[in-house]
């Protein structure tokens, strides 16, 4: 069987999620979280540039159009929050419950595609988001 190949880096990007959460909540353990996710923040900046230079990939961002730098932008916005609103639910609460409601995105993922981009909300979207959303609650609530 042909996988797409978006699939392995979907799993990888998974794995990693998962590590950064209990790399995150270690790591905000004595420190506030706006502070660690400035840190990250660097952290990342630093790496994605690196990528990039080495790639030799920055010479190309003259021809990012206009509309696409904006919504890279916006982009980088939505993310900065999540992360400061992330690591401060790390901060306060359990690993094993604080990456579960932050899953909720990909049932968020399914509404905004349908809205945004126009994808269909299929019987498999609605019933996976259905099992995630309970699946949450099922972490968060039940003892």
């Amino acid at each position: 069987m042909n996988q797409p190949s978006w699939i392995p880096y979907a799993f990888l990007s998974a794995v990693f999620a998962g590590a950064v959460a209990i790399l995150g909540k270690i790591g905000v353990k004595s420190v506030d979280s706006n502070l660690a996710t400035a840190i990250r923040t660097v952290v990342i900046l630093l790496f994605a540039w690196g990528i990039v230079l080495v790639q030799g990939k920055v010479r190309d961002i003259h021809a990012i159009p206009t509309r696409t730098l904006v919504f890279l932008v916006l982009s980088g916005i939505a993310t900065g929050l999540s992360w400061l609103f992330y690591f401060r639910a790390l901060q306060l609460g359990e690993a094993s419950k604080v990456a579960p409601v932050d899953k909720l995105s990909i049932v968020f993922t399914f509404f905004f595609a349908a809205m945004f981009l126009g994808e269909k909300l299929t019987l498999g979207t609605l019933l996976g988001g259905g099992l995630i959303t309970a699946g949450t609650f099922v972490l968060l609530f039940l003892k």
